[in-house]
């Protein structure tokens, strides 16, 4: 399903690249080193939040299964931002033409995450729906979970329907550059720290908070952050492909 959703992502990036005046190529590039820089920073974060099982169980922390989303994220936009100045191209502009497309991503992603049992939910109450998985899932067997992994795969092609809404209504307005991100980034974490609520397999902790809830909260500020600097760079106009910012 991950792979699934790297094709996905490629081909509807590429197409809407030349609708937007941007390079499939750089698209491409972008594209490519993001994943897999993204992969290795959704390893090592996984590393980082389950370090305590090392000892116990090495494999099922260094083995092929188990990313961080969150890891992923922040290394492969960081890596964007590098591939974009060396490429001289604007990162702003190229990465709001990817996000969509990361989302849906994301979304098929999740529905691997159903597959595999991973990510699962708490017990169900009567009331709730819930799912029922099979002996040999991550997922604790014969008892009905809330499906979070649906709810996450919803929500990932849920935000990826409004950032192209809002990329189309707004690309001919004037819209200033990178303001996709800071909508990705605030819908994500405010939906991820939500889910979380509802989660249940292990996964980390600081404090009351999931790691995924702390980090939330710091990228909700930096997409804040994100947006006050891009308005004072940009007052007026969607700016131009040569712009490095």
């Amino acid at each position: 399903m991950i792979g699934i959703g790297i094709i996905a992502a490629v081909l509807m990036a590429t197409f809407r690249a030349k609708g937007a005046g941007l390079s499939a190529d750089k698209v491409w590039g972008m594209i490519l080193w993001s994943t897999v820089v993204g992969f290795a920073g959704g390893k090592v974060l996984y590393i980082i939040v389950e370090h305590d099982r090392l000892a116990t169980d090495p494999w099922g922390v260094l083995g092929p299964a188990g990313f961080v989303v969150y890891g992923g994220l922040i290394v492969g936009i960081s890596f964007s931002v590098l591939y974009a100045k060396l490429a001289k191209i604007s990162f702003a502009r190229y990465i709001d033409l990817l996000l969509p497309s990361r989302a849906v991503g994301q979304g098929f992603g999740r529905l691997g995450c159903l597959l595999a049992g991973c990510c699962y939910g708490r017990e169900a109450h009567a009331g709730e729906w819930g799912i029922i998985f099979p002996h040999g899932c991550d997922a604790p067997a014969d008892v009905a979970l809330i499906p979070t992994q649906i709810y996450m795969s919803i929500g990932d092609f849920a935000i990826a329907a409004i950032l192209l809404i809002i990329d189309y209504s707004t690309r001919k307005k004037g819209r200033t550059p990178g303001m996709l991100i800071v909508a990705y980034l605030l819908m994500y974490s405010v939906g991820r720290f939500l889910i979380e609520f509802l989660r249940n397999d292990v996964r980390g902790s600081v404090g009351v908070l999931s790691t995924s809830q702390f980090i939330a909260i710091f990228i909700v500020a930096i997409a804040i952050i994100i947006w006050i600097v891009q308005k004072k760079r940009y007052k007026t106009g969607y700016g131009n492909e040569n712009n490095t910012t």
